[in-house]
């Protein structure tokens, strides 16, 4: 049996249309079952509840030999690190109770870096990390850059006016992932019982891309020009204050952009084995021209 968190986001739900694929056993937590598929639906066991709930994951994990461990992000926070370490203990402390095989986390790259412990929400993943590694438990922490799906955030102002803004250095090359190479990763890692220990796993998709360069590579998939503009720190956060979220979540935003133009995703070294398939190239032509042309 293995238990799915976050079954309906943009990575759980991959890894569940994996797992079923492969004829695992699956259960899932879940806040609202109605927002399972149906064809989902009839082939999991469903635990409704939030994953931070102590009764809800003593019931999940039940019997359960492997874990897929995401936290929800919560934007009205009001101290990131206790949200994500909190949020885990019930977790972390059900993970021994009930001698779960393994857990497969998502998380980030930057710890050993000379910025991890000021990088906002990467520093409060880091910590939720430590909370489930004191559980004993073997786990595997996916160390995630950005996310090529993240740009579909913005895909209005790309379309319509060109323009893919950022608060990045707009020269600065960095790994980045899709989710649907996350995902895989996660699989692999459930489905196999052979490994031990605590460590993480780094995917980095095959090449460190600036994003002077993902603009120009939206330019030519989409067949019209986009240019990079880069948001000035001060910009930035003042977006970030208008948006309604919490103080601490506004800068657990400001702080990990800050982080990541000081060498934040640049600390973990590319091998064959961190270098996941999807290039941004084939990401646009699979993910974003297909999304452009449905609007």
């Amino acid at each position: 049996m293995i238990v799915v968190t976050t079954p309906t986001g943009a990575i759980g739900s991959k890894v569940v249309r994996n797992l079923l694929e492969r004829d695992a056993k699956v259960r899932v937590i879940v806040r609202d079952p109605a927002k399972l598929a149906e064809s989902v639906r009839d082939r999991v066991e469903v635990v409704p509840g939030s994953h931070g709930d102590a009764d809800v994951v003593n019931t999940a994990f039940a019997g359960a030999e492997a874990v897929f461990w995401l936290a929800p992000p919560n934007l009205h926070a009001d101290s990131l690190a206790s949200f994500y370490a909190d949020f885990a203990r019930p977790a972390a402390a059900a993970f021994a109770r009930h001698g779960v095989g393994r857990v497969v986390g998502v998380s980030a790259l930057g710890r050993g870096t000379p910025v991890a412990d000021r990088a906002g929400f990467v520093t409060a993943a880091l910590g939720m990390d430590d909370v489930i590694a004191a559980s004993g438990v073997n786990f595997r922490s996916l160390a995630l850059p950005g996310f090529m799906d993240n740009v579909l955030r913005d895909l209005d102002e790309i379309v319509d006016h060109g323009v893919y803004r950022t608060p990045l250095r707009p020269d600065l090359k960095l790994p980045h992932c899709c989710t649907g190479d996350i995902a895989g990763v996660a699989t692999r890692l459930l489905l196999d019982d052979t490994w031990t220990g605590q460590d993480h796993v780094a995917v980095l998709g095959p090449e460190d891309v600036s994003s002077n360069d993902m603009a120009a590579i939206m330019g030519d998939v989409l067949g019209r020009p986009v240019r990079c503009e880069h948001t000035p720190p001060e910009a930035f956060l003042a977006g970030l204050k208008a948006s309604g979220m919490s103080e601490a979540v506004v800068h657990g935003f400001y702080d990990m952009m800050t982080a990541k133009n000081s060498g934040l995703d640049q600390g973990e070294p590319r091998t064959p084995e961190s270098s996941s398939p999807t290039s941004f190239r084939q990401w646009c032509e699979d993910v974003l021209k297909p999304a452009a042309a449905a609007r």
